[in-house]
């Protein structure tokens, strides 16, 4: 069997002009190298999963081969990675601190990675201060860490800062389907979008969970088989409910409720979760607004079609109804007759309505 690898190895960026999300770092970094004014200790910080090490790792290439004629391929020798997760004590620090003292023997620069470096202890930072502050010439610190918080004020002081920021879900979607391409795996681009939603901003975690369902669709990556591997309830699910609320019909609307709770789905999920359709609907509804509404392009064009159906003022009952189901959950008795009587109220929203206008006719 030929040896898988995964998409976050296999599609490393190896140049700044392919690493995702993150121009505002990436172009930074390059005109530094360009000018010659890359400073001598740099500090990596944001989220997992979103560039940091794999900045890092580029850049301890191109400074190499800024400065020699050489093929760059020879100087790995001249960068060094050290996980400070698993290195971070006194001994650790001054073993480190010993290497950087002689010159690289070719190219001009060493590189020292440490990665996760809010894990060092107190001692070891103190120990790296002297170190940081006073570098020899030819030596170049990249620290990156997910915790800046956790970095004593003094070593920050001492570093340049770029912070890396979540990557948007346009970009990971865009991203997912060149890879997508490459691979020649069929998709829905709601689908990816759904992944990119998921990852949170970390484009690995993204890669990891593609990974994943391409081998559960057998490379035919569907919005349905992304809900059910990512055990989220898909959308139609809430499109239905809505429908159903809208025409006042409580038995069928119950009955599609027992059916989601009969999936394994949480009914406390569930109902945030449609409380955030409702909130879609009235995005829906301005073209203002339209461009918050978080979901892949084929779904927005349903949520418009739905929100047609609803006036505004059904919809703020609406999620008044769901916003306090959500609320009261945790402390009642009988949690699923919570959701239920959350539903019946959504149902009887239209009926109210027509109340009213009679009333103040």
């Amino acid at each position: 069997m030929e040896n898988f690898v995964v998409s976050a190895r296999k599609y490393r960026p190896l140049e700044f002009d392919t690493v995702v999300g993150q121009a505002h770092v990436t172009d930074t970094l390059d005109h530094a190298i360009d000018t010659g004014q890359l400073a001598q200790a740099l500090l990596f910080c944001g989220p997992r999963g979103v560039g940091k090490t794999t900045c890092a790792r580029i850049l301890a290439r191109k400074i190499n081969e800024k400065h020699s004629d050489a093929d760059a391929d020879g100087f790995e020798l001249n960068v060094y990675e050290l996980d400070a997760a698993s290195n971070n004590s006194v001994d650790d620090i001054r073993q480190l601190i010993d290497q950087v003292r002689f010159a690289p023997q070719t190219g001009k620069y060493k590189v020292y990675i440490i990665d996760e470096v809010h894990m060092l202890s107190s001692a070891a930072f103190n120990a790296f201060l002297k170190t940081l502050e006073e570098p020899p010439a030819h030596a170049i610190f990249i620290l990156a860490t997910t915790e800046k918080h956790k970095i004593i004020p003094t070593i920050l002081s001492r570093c340049q800062i770029y912070d890396f920021k979540r990557i948007q879900i346009e970009d990971i979607q865009a991203h997912l389907r060149k890879i997508a391409e490459k691979e020649g795996i069929s998709y829905e681009d709601d689908a990816l979008y759904l992944i990119a939603q998921k990852a949170d901003g970390a484009l690995r975690d993204a890669l990891s969970i593609f990974d994943r369902l391409a081998t559960f669709s057998q490379k035919n990556i569907t919005l349905a088989k992304a809900a059910e591997s990512l055990n989220i309830l898909d959308y139609d699910y809430y499109l239905d409910i809505a429908d159903l609320a809208k025409g006042a019909d409580i038995p069928a609307i119950l009955l599609k409720f027992g059916e989601i709770v009969k999936k394994g789905f949480d009914p406390h999920i569930f109902i945030a979760g449609l409380g955030n359709h409702f909130r879609d609907l009235m995005m829906a509804q301005n073209p203002m607004t339209v461009g918050l509404i978080e979901v892949g392009e084929k779904t927005k064009e349903k949520y418009l079609q739905q929100s047609l159906a609803w006036q505004p003022q059904e919809l703020i009952d609406a999620l008044e109804i769901c916003n306090q189901a959500d609320i009261n959950y945790k402390t009642s008795q009988n949690q699923r007759l919570t959701v239920e009587i959350a539903l019946m109220q959504l149902a009887s929203l239209s009926g109210d309505a027509d109340n009213k206008k009679k009333s103040s006719a």
